[in-house]
């Protein structure tokens, strides 16, 4: 298994007793780092699946199944690991999990792995609160594809260009295959075009018309099928959702629930604008983006898609690990200029991000803005082989700004 950057931060003991939640999207690889974890600890039999029957006739029979099972784990972690996965499917899981909590968490470490209706119960609040903390898990970004490793961030944005302008380091293979195959573990392993392409089909359907639906009230599912298809063409420019309401013939609140329930589903997401200092800003429009890149055709919006992956994988690492408060945006004033992303440290500018696919001049609203927010800017390019600087402004190739 290839080490995701999850695992030293989600199960570090520094984090207490609390329950891990492990979500994010489906097939990128939740179970598989939480299982890596008990087998490292010798805990492998403390996982339990809850769409097995054998696991919910268990509990049936005994709330606290699983006690009987510690005492034949010798687990040398500081106290036997046990996962639960699945478990948001069973009926009123919340006050299971609240009890097998309050029960045990003295003696046990629990990780709950799951997606959809664990962002959902998130979100809203409940009586877990003060008992979990949440890590995100996106799919393969290329530093952990290609060496495993986890890097914190840096004190400012200038020392993480220079560092990597330091490093001759180019991971060309490592990005193609990532630009070919997306960052879900079975397509880019496989490495595989078929593969790809099944896999691709299958798991659109397989969400659209089972998660979704049970997570949903909506009649007509075939929308968000057709949604997902008009979606791709609209990456890298803000989405106007009155345009999508004359392609759907729906209002405006039913494309809003659409793209909500398409979120919330980990298919898309959105990058907001900031507007904080920047004189004329559009405030309301947002990016749109997909999990899986690959959907997207145009090769300038699929490597635009792809940087916006790293960089929100990055972020909400560094924020989940507790190392700081990192949110992502997008710039633009309405006069059209825009710079394409913008990372916020605890609500303070940190570095501003231009998406090329070749090397070219650095305009100079980029410049601009970089001057404004008071921050370094850097444009990544998919050209290789790039890397320079001219008054504190870079340009560097993707496969070595992200390796």
């Amino acid at each position: 298994m290839i080490k995701r950057n999850l695992i030293n931060t989600a199960f570090d003991e520094e984090f207490g007793k609390q329950m891990r939640f492990i979500i994010g999207p489906r097939q990128c690889g939740k179970t598989t780092a939480a299982k890596w974890f008990l087998q490292k600890y010798n805990c492998q039999n403390l996982y339990y699946n809850w769409d097995n029957r054998h696991v919910r006739d268990r509990y049936i029979e005994d709330n606290h199944f699983f006690s009987r099972d510690i005492y034949n784990v010798n687990s040398s972690w500081n106290k036997p690991v046990l996962c639960l996965d699945e478990i948001h499917k069973y009926p009123k899981w919340k006050n299971i999990l609240k009890d097998f909590y309050d029960s045990f968490c003295n003696e046990l470490l629990f990780i709950v792995t799951g997606s959809a209706r664990l962002d959902m119960m998130r979100k809203s609040g409940d009586s877990l609160a003060g008992r979990y903390f949440t890590f995100r898990l996106n799919p393969f970004i290329l530093q952990e594809f290609s060496t495993g490793n986890f890097h914190e961030p840096f004190e400012s944005a200038q020392k993480w260009i220079n560092n990597k302008l330091e490093k001759p380091i180019y991971r060309k293979n490592e990005l193609e295959a990532l630009l070919t195959f997306s960052g879900y573990p079975e397509p880019l392993i496989s490495g595989s075009d078929r593969f790809h392409r099944k896999w691709q089909t299958d798991y659109m359907d397989r969400l659209i018309r089972e998660d979704l639906r049970e997570i949903t009230n909506f009649q007509e599912m075939e929308n968000l099928a057709i949604l997902m298809k008009l979606l791709p063409d609209k990456v890298s420019s803000p989405l106007s959702i009155n345009s999508l309401t004359n392609d759907l013939k729906s209002s405006f609140q039913t494309v809003s629930n659409y793209l909500n329930a398409l979120e919330l589903g980990y298919l898309i997401f959105r990058v907001p604008s900031y507007s904080k200092k920047i004189a004329r800003s559009i405030k309301k429009e947002k990016k749109v983006y997909f999990y899986d890149w690959t959907r997207i055709s145009n090769i300038g919006s699929r490597f635009e898609n792809y940087v916006a992956c790293e960089l929100k994988a990055i972020t909400e690492l560094w924020t989940d690990a507790g190392l700081g408060n990192y949110s992502l945006y997008y710039v633009k004033n309405r006069d059209g200029k825009e710079s394409d992303f913008l990372i916020v440290k605890d609500d303070t500018p940190y570095l501003l991000i231009e998406v090329k696919l070749s090397r070219t001049n650095i305009e100079y609203h980029h410049k601009k803005n970089s001057q404004i927010l008071n921050v370094p800017f850097i444009q990544i390019v998919r050209e290789e082989g790039i890397a320079e600087i001219s008054d504190k402004h870079c340009q560097m190739s993707a496969s070595r700004f992200f390796s």
